[in-house]
């Protein structure tokens, strides 16, 4: 699958793509281990993600600048990680992803999507309700969210 605008695409990572991945992903959560110290380490676990998971990329030319980790689990799939490198903000990088995390998911047979964000992540609450995500509980630390497609 690869899924283009002008400027970037969307493709299925690969195994060597991982330190590119994981510096996306270190950098697009800076900011938040700043004033988030319980947030976990977000960058973890990439090889295994990579070789088990559907773990997309974003990328513009030929450098990595945004990623989306997919647990596919018979009809429901768990938005792992998303992030863009803040380097490449404003470009449309996430919603390209999202709309290809929901494109993978419906293609494989998924029809509801979770995720987990962080309590003290009130933005990102805000933006997966703008796009059509519900809450559906609070767990210590955890906003949890679905969204049927």
């Amino acid at each position: 699958m690869k899924t283009t605008n002008q400027a970037a695409s969307i493709r299925r990572a690969k195994l060597q793509d991982v330190p590119a991945i994981k510096h996306c992903i270190d950098q697009a959560y800076a900011p938040v281990k700043k004033r988030l110290a319980d947030l976990p380490d977000v960058s973890a676990g990439l090889e295994e993600d990579v070789e088990k998971n559907v773990v997309l990329v974003a990328e513009t030319g030929s450098k990595i600048a945004g990623c989306a980790i997919l647990e596919m689990n018979g009809g429901v799939a768990h938005l792992m990680n998303i992030a863009v490198d803040p380097a490449f903000k404003g470009l449309g990088l996430g919603k390209m992803l999202l709309a290809a995390v929901e494109d993978t998911a419906i293609r494989n047979g998924v029809r509801e999507l979770h995720l987990a964000t962080h309590v003290g992540m009130p933005e990102n609450v805000s933006l997966y309700t703008h796009l059509g995500w519900s809450e559906t509980s609070r767990n210590s630390n955890k906003v949890l969210m679905k969204k049927e497609i």
